[in-house]
């Protein structure tokens, strides 16, 4: 969070110096009159508080540039120590001998005096500093005793009643009837739990939904994609208790992960059918950002089909993804994204940053979900086989391309055919250099936007592609050929 630390610990009291504390004069050699002498009291000292512990964190994993003028970042998850997130709170630490706890939360201050440079009142000794002490406290109680005296004389300046107006029994009734806000809400978060994955280089938080009553959850593959090489995997549940979870399957292709905990009885949420989702329908994001457990915010699907590339070159997911303005940041990842049903419309996976931000810094109202119906057909084939499929039409792309449409590279790439022969484009007559101008009907400008396309598709599907070769155009129907992760 960009606001101040709202945990940071309370400003600490003046130190006291102890009785038996050097007496090495100071650089100033005013001398110090000695205190009145006083009655000896023995004044215990207390430990300064410490601060309170913070939450480590870890900077979210940075998404490469999608279609068009903005950048998508992974909002996976925030946490992870050693990676340096300036908005995580302070680990907290004990204190060092004689180092106060503002010290301890601010560091060094280069303009405190050193030892050499005490201040004078550093010299007070014990019997001083009790002396003190007894002459506050014998002070408080004479003030106390005369403002008591004060008022009890002038009766007519103090309030008959205090108590403040309240509201008649029954007159006020805030509705929720179902499908408002705070139902929809209320059915939703018992199912929506928090992820920790803890590494060697650090700890990541995300966000997760219940999918079968047996312990399966659905979550981003970038929040738990540690749990490949071991990382230990906890999940929290509404109520607070936790449990360990174990990897299931994973496909950084579409970004979706299912893991399981050992745990009979859950109460899953339902997948809707995104293809039946509109601009503007209501939705609610719900999820723990910034670590911050079963929190919901609410918005609209502000677009749909919006090319989305997130994730490192060599395992980017291209996500025809759901758009929405409800707050979504770091943490949010794997949370579900609600339509006013009830049902998940979405699986929460990305958030939007302005030119030339590499690095999630927070909600500016362009999040962005992977379609249900993209969700259920992978999360079976995790569930089933640990491993998920994805369709191919078998051509590679020329990025550098500046015109209408997409076009096939024209000669072949690291040793790869631009066309692989016997492949779903080499039977249906794509040549290098072929120009795609439209998949469906709906026209594509850039390659993402074509990938995005056929990988909302499933393997075995049909698809008509509008072709323009030699400056004719054509359509060709290709079926799309099914290729595992990893492959």
């Amino acid at each position: 969070m960009t606001d101040e630390n709202p945990f940071a610990p309370p400003t600490p009291r003046a130190a006291v110096p102890s009785a038996n504390e050097s007496r090495t004069p100071a650089a100033d050699p005013t001398p110090v009159p000695a205190p009145p002498t006083a009655p000896e009291q023995v004044t215990e000292q207390l430990p300064p508080p410490a601060p309170p512990a913070g939450g480590p964190g870890e900077q979210p994993t940075t998404q490469l540039p999608a279609a068009g003028f903005l950048t998508t970042v992974a909002a996976p998850a925030f946490g992870g120590t050693g990676t340096g997130d300036p908005h995580a709170p302070q680990q907290a630490r004990d204190l060092a001998p004689g180092e106060t706890p503002h010290q301890a939360s601010h560091g060094t201050d280069q303009h405190a005096p050193t030892q050499g440079t005490r201040s004078r009142r550093g010299k007070l000794g014990g019997r001083a500093v009790s002396a003190v002490v007894a002459l506050g406290l014998l002070a408080g109680a004479g003030g106390g005793a005369a403002a008591y005296a004060l008022l009890e004389s002038q009766e007519s300046a103090r309030p008959a009643d205090a108590a403040l107006p309240k509201p008649a029994a029954g007159a006020t009734q805030v509705e929720r009837p179902e499908g408002s806000v705070a139902a929809i809400a209320a059915a939703a978060l018992p199912s929506v739990v928090s992820i920790e994955v803890r590494a060697q280089q650090g700890v990541a938080t995300g966000s997760g939904m219940i999918l079968k009553a047996d312990g399966y959850i659905l979550t981003n593959n970038h929040v738990v994609a540690e749990a490949a090489s071991g990382a230990d995997v906890t999940v929290t549940f509404s109520d607070g208790h936790e449990q360990p979870a174990e990897l299931v399957g994973a496909t950084p292709d579409y970004d979706l992960a299912v893991i399981r905990v050992k745990e009979k009885g859950l109460e899953p949420l339902v997948l809707g059918d995104s293809d039946e989702v509109v601009v503007g329908d209501a939705v609610l994001a719900v999820g723990s950002p910034l670590g911050l457990e079963a929190t919901v915010t609410t918005g609209i699907v502000s677009a749909l089909h919006r090319p989305v590339k997130a994730g490192e070159a060599a395992e980017a997911a291209f996500i025809d993804a759901i758009q929405t303005d409800a707050a979504i940041n770091p943490g949010n990842s794997g949370g579900p994204l609600v339509n006013s049903a009830g049902e998940v419309i979405g699986i929460n996976s990305a958030i939007a940053q302005g030119p030339g931000t590499t690095a999630a810094t927070g909600n500016i109202g362009l999040g962005f979900a992977i379609p249900s119906n993209q969700a259920r057909h992978t999360a079976e084939q995790l569930i089933e086989t640990g491993t998920a499929t994805f369709p191919i039409i078998g051509v590679l792309l020329d990025p550098s391309y500046q015109g209408e449409g997409v076009q096939v590279s024209q000669e072949p790439q690291q040793g790869t055919p631009a066309v692989t022969p016997d492949g779903p484009a080499d039977q249906a007559g794509l040549k290098p250099g072929d120009v795609i101008l439209s998949i469906d009907g709906r026209p594509v400008s850039v390659a993402d936007e074509l990938i995005v396309a056929i990988r909302a598709k499933a393997p075995g599907d049909p698809v008509t592609l509008q072709v323009r070769s030699d400056g004719d155009e054509r359509e060709v129907r290709v079926v799309l050929e099914e290729r595992s992760s990893g492959q």
